[in-house]
C-alpha cells in the first residue's frame, strides 16, 4: 500500500493554478523528497494532501483514506512540521510535550524523553525564548513522540544552521524504518544524503518522480574534446540538455544516460571527437539543469 497517492490533484487560487494535475505515489516506508524552486507549489501540494486546503479538482488518499476526510484518527498517525508552524509560545518545552500527550494514544514517554535529550532541547525554557532552529526541533520532537506512520515535513531545513540540521536529520532517520517520510525542500544538498525517492515540481506540475538511485543513474555530464569542433548535429537530441561549447570543448547534460548505448550514440554524433568524458552529477546540478531547461522551454 502507498502511504500517499494522488490522481490529477489540483488547487487554484482564483485564476492562478498553484497545483496542476498532481499524480503521485509515495511508497510505504520511503523517504520521499518533493523538490522544486520557491513558488513551485510544494507547500500547496502538502496542504492539499493534508486537508488543510480543499482541492479544486482531483483526488488523493493518505494512509488509505480520502484526504478530504482525514480526521482525528488519521492525524494521530501523522507527524507534521512546517517551517512556518505556529506554536503556543507561552508554553515551556516540557509543558508543550505534556499538553500534546493526551491527543495521541500511542504517545511514548520514554521516546519523548530521548528526543528532548537527543535534540538538546531545554525543558524549562518557553518556546518564545528559543531560536527558530530550536523551535523547529521542538516541533519535530512533538511530532515523533507518538510513533507516527507518516511524517510530513514542509521546508524543515530553511534557515537552520549546519549543526541543527544534522541533529534534525539524525532524529528523523532514527525512526525512518517505522514511518514514511514526505519532505518538501529546496535544500538539495541535505536531502540527497538520505532520501530514497525524489519528485521534481515546477510551476505547479510534477515533472518526474522516481527513486533517487534511478535519477542519479540516468543523468550524466558529458564533455567532448575536439581538435576541430564540428557543427552541432541537427536535430539536437531532446534528452541532451544545456549544450555549451568553447573553442575545443562541448559540454551538455544527458538526461537519459544508458551505459550500453549512450557512449556509442555520442561517437556516432561526433565522429571527430578526440576525447569523451562522462561523469555522474549531484542532485543540485541535476536540479539546476532541469530548471534551466524548463525556463528555456517556457
Amino acid at each position: 500500500m502507498s502511504a500517499i497517492c494522488s490522481h490529477n490533484l489540483s488547487k487554484s487560487f482564483g485564476r492562478v493554478d498553484a497545483l496542476a494535475e498532481l499524480t503521485l505515489e509515495v511508497p510505504d516506508r520511503a523517504i520521499f523528497t518533493l523538490v522544486g524552486p520557491n513558488g513551485a507549489g510544494k507547500t500547496t501540494a502538502i496542504k492539499t494532501l493534508m486537508n488543510i486546503l480543499r482541492p479544486s479538482a482531483g483526488t488523493a488518499e493518505v494512509l488509505g483514506k480520502d484526504s478530504r476526510r482525514l480526521g482525528p484518527a488519521e492525524f494521530a498517525r501523522i507527524g507534521y512540521v512546517s517551517e512556518n508552524q505556529e506554536l503556543p509560545l507561552w508554553m515551556t518545552v516540557e509543558y508543550f510535550m505534556a499538553w500534546l500527550k493526551p491527543f495521541y494514544p500511542d504517545w511514548d514517554d520514554a521516546w519523548a524523553e530521548d528526543l528532548l535529550r537527543q535534540l538538546d532541547l531545554p525543558r524549562t525554557r518557553r518556546l518564545q525564548a528559543l531560536s527558530r532552529g530550536m523551535r523547529i526541533k521542538a516541533a519535530l520532537a512533538s511530532s515523533l513522540a507518538y510513533h507516527p506512520t507518516l511524517v510530513v515535513l514542509d521546508e524543515p531545513f530553511s534557515g537552520l544552521d549546519a549543526l541543527v540540521r544534522d541533529e534534525f536529520i539524525a532524529a528523523l532517520l532514527e525512526r525512518s524504518s517505522e514511518a514514511t517520510v514526505f519532505i518538501s525542500s529546496h535544500d538539495l544538498g541535505e536531502v540527497e544524503t538520505f532520501a530514497s525517492h525524489v519528485g521534481y515540481l515546477e510551476s505547479g506540475r510534477l515533472r518526474f518522480a522516481e527513486e533517487m538511485v534511478a535519477l542519479s543513474a540516468r543523468f550524466r555530464e558529458v564533455e567532448i574534446t575536439f581538435d576541430n569542433p564540428p557543427p552541432l548535429p541537427a536535430p539536437w537530441p531532446q534528452a541532451w540538455l544545456e549544450p555549451a561549447s568553447t573553442a575545443a570543448v562541448l559540454r551538455f547534460v544527458d538526461s537519459r544516460f544508458d551505459p550500453d548505448s549512450t557512449p556509442s550514440e555520442i561517437r556516432r554524433a561526433f565522429p571527430s571527437a578526440r576525447a569523451v568524458s562522462i561523469n555522474p552529477m549531484p542532485l543540485r546540478a541535476i536540479f539546476v539543469s532541469l530548471a534551466k531547461a524548463a525556463r528555456k522551454a517556457a
